[in-house]
């Protein structure tokens, strides 16, 4: 057989394989009907989710299933909805990707457990908890809810929550926050590292702490807060020149620092085994 023929064979196998795996390839679009304070549960473990504000008392789901080795199974209750990527035998990553885009209403609360896909939400209003595995996790535009972030592996960001009661747990995914404020601000993490850029405002509670990863805090001038950062053997600096304050152990410079600034209206709390703690003054 000629080399030509060979190789034109060889695209049509190819093309052919494409047809058919785009064959495979389903989309799905469904509707439900809520009352106020739904609660909307979705379960993917490949592929990422995005969850959206839409109408009220509505929600809509757009899933593209990439093949037939993957099955959405639903259910519903008076004022929940569930939403889960079933695998089938043999299903992988590839096979068993699902790729979700739900609209929910401002005031539903969301709640997703993720195994390698991203998670994102946005202009929420209700309480979003994630739970994930290596995927990335990003909540942007929320105020006046409650933030529950779990992950292993996965990076995960916050940008612009306001009044926000923030709890985030890591192994070994990095934490950042940008313009982030609330009544109670938490973020534990083991060898990811912790990254703030906010005003510590809201007179809150910002505590923060790791084993081994590193803990920047980023707060401009005008910044009120009631400083405690302690590192067991990393350093630990500070920009600002702060009121000293009594302490509970020995403030050694460069491992320990405390004191206030401002009014002292938020609490600030920086820990780490490790890690090395710096915060830092905002150059704006």
């Amino acid at each position: 057989m000629s080399t030509g023929r060979i190789a034109a064979g060889t695209a049509m196998v190819l093309v052919l394989s494409g047809v058919a795996f785009a064959a495979d390839v389903v989309h799905k679009a469904l509707h439900f009907k809520v009352g106020k304070h739904s609660m909307i549960s979705i379960s993917n473990q490949y592929g990422p989710v995005v969850v959206k504000p839409g109408a009220a008392h509505q929600v809509l789901v757009t899933a593209i299933l990439h093949s037939g080795k993957v099955e959405l199974d639903q259910s519903s209750g008076s004022n929940r909805i569930g939403l889960v990527s079933h695998l089938l035998p043999g299903a992988d990553e590839t096979s068993g990707m699902v790729e979700y885009e739900v609209l929910v209403p401002p005031d539903a609360s969301v709640t997703v457990h993720s195994g390698s896909g991203t998670v994102r939400a946005e202009r929420l209003r209700g309480d979003v908890t994630l739970d994930g595995t290596n995927g990335a996790m990003e909540i942007v535009d929320c105020a006046d809810d409650h933030v529950h972030v779990r992950t292993l592996n996965g990076a995960v960001v916050l940008t612009n929550i306001r009044n926000g009661h923030i709890e985030i747990s890591s192994m070994g995914g990095d934490v950042v926050m940008n313009r982030v404020d609330g009544p109670f601000v938490q973020v534990s993490s083991n060898s990811g590292k912790i990254q703030y850029d906010g005003d510590f405002g809201a007179g809150g509670v910002y505590d923060f702490s790791s084993h081994t990863g590193n803990i920047d805090a980023f707060a401009p001038a005008y910044a009120s807060i009631d400083v405690l950062a302690r590192s067991q053997n990393g350093a630990v600096l500070s920009d600002f020149s702060l009121e000293p304050k009594h302490t509970p152990f020995t403030a050694k410079v460069g491992s320990a620092f405390s004191g206030t600034l401002g009014m002292a209206a938020s609490s600030v709390r920086l820990f780490s085994f490790s890690g090395k703690i710096h915060l830092k003054k905002r150059q704006n």
